[in-house]
């Protein structure tokens, strides 16, 4: 299940160091306005769908790309989120 984001996060990897300029991933780390812009529309769109008990899961699976993206974008390595996650459990 979670070798699903490890090769999500691998792929925004590989896109910020490539010349694919068709890529949106490429664009989106390459442009933080329509990445922040993008992000915020996304979780609207998940609030707006669990409101409404409709399409969940899709709008779910947008807002988590588009957070990586994000993070990869401004430097931020989801290890260091996962680090700061654990840290903050309860023993």
């Amino acid at each position: 299940m979670f070798k699903t984001l490890e090769d999500l996060i691998a792929i925004i990897r590989q896109r910020k160091g490539s010349s694919i300029e068709e890529s949106y991933t490429k664009k989106l780390l390459n442009n933080q306005k329509l990445s922040v812009e993008k992000i915020k529309e996304e979780i609207a769109e998940l609030v707006e769908a669990i409101k409404k008990n409709t399409n969940t899961v899709h709008e779910a699976a947008d807002v988590l790309y588009h957070l990586m993206v994000l993070l990869e974008a401004n430097g931020i390595k989801i290890e260091d989120v996962m680090d700061e996650l654990k840290k903050r459990q309860k023993k």
